[in-house]
């Protein structure tokens, strides 16, 4: 496999975690796909439990917090982005009902039947979309919702440099009727299901990155490792420009039957 092939796995955690505490999002979305999936879940109020699993540096979660009742625990195996959650809650004055905890998404730690809503953007792929919406939905409860995105197929065929890419990140990646299957299988009614804009990608995403890498490749000046990191983002960008027609990210949210 050729350096700039390689999947983001490979790389050194502390790495990736510091490049990415950099910039605002860790995954592509927008304040407004938030705000656009959040109104398909109703009967949220002040006593409403959520959790943000895999919630980076919180990005989404101020706006959740912002634009919902209740209070959200964050989740994240990563304790600097944590920290710059519970930073970031502070400034905004969201402490007293937002709060960042150092977890893993195997093994979280909820009651079973506590949560209102469970929220995910950009994260669930770690630990896998069947399984996590299998593991996750004893937390909820009943008529409780979750609602992740997910990097889905558009179309049935796609190009071979494509196809071969995200077999390699993510093998689980599939069609969107195909994900809305597995919701159902799992025990969850297909709420809503819908594309996230291109600018969640590219205004969002991988804008922010261009000042960063910079920043990131001065650092770390002379460290290969670092840059084969960079690179391999760059051909992530490109790949994405070239063949944004095939894929992207969807939200999915589902309602605990």
């Amino acid at each position: 496999m050729s350096d700039e092939n390689k999947s983001i796995h490979e790389f050194d955690f502390n790495l990736i975690c510091e490049y990415f505490s950099s910039v605002e999002r860790q995954g592509p979305g927008s304040p407004e796909v938030t705000i656009k999936a959040l109104s398909f879940i109703d009967s949220l109020a002040e006593k409403s439990r959520i959790a943000d699993i895999g919630c980076g540096t919180g990005g989404q979660t101020m706006v959740l917090a912002q634009n919902t009742p209740g209070s959200i625990t964050g989740v994240d195996l990563f304790p600097a982005f944590v920290d710059q959650f519970n930073a970031n809650a502070a400034r905004l004055n969201l402490q007293d009902r937002v709060k960042g905890i150092t977890g893993s998404m195997d093994s979280l730690p909820f009651q079973d039947v506590e949560l209102d809503l469970i929220w995910s953007e950009g994260a669930i792929y770690n630990i896998g979309f069947e399984r996590g919406l299998n593991e996750w939905r004893r937390f909820l409860k009943p008529g409780g919702c979750i609602a992740v995105t997910e990097s889905s197929w558009f179309t049935d065929e796609r190009p071979d440099e494509i196809q071969a890419f995200w077999h390699d990140a993510y093998p689980e990646i599939n069609t969107i009727p195909a994900k809305v299957a597995q919701m159902q299988k799992a025990g969850y009614v297909p709420v809503a299901t819908f594309v996230l804009p291109e600018n969640c990608w590219t205004e969002h995403f991988y804008a922010p990155q261009v000042a960063a890498r910079e920043a990131f490749l001065k650092k770390h000046a002379g460290n290969k490792i670092a840059e084969e990191f960079i690179s391999n983002q760059r051909h992530e960008t490109q790949l994405y420009n070239k063949y944004k027609a095939y894929y992207g990210y969807v939200f999915y949210i589902g309602k605990k039957i």
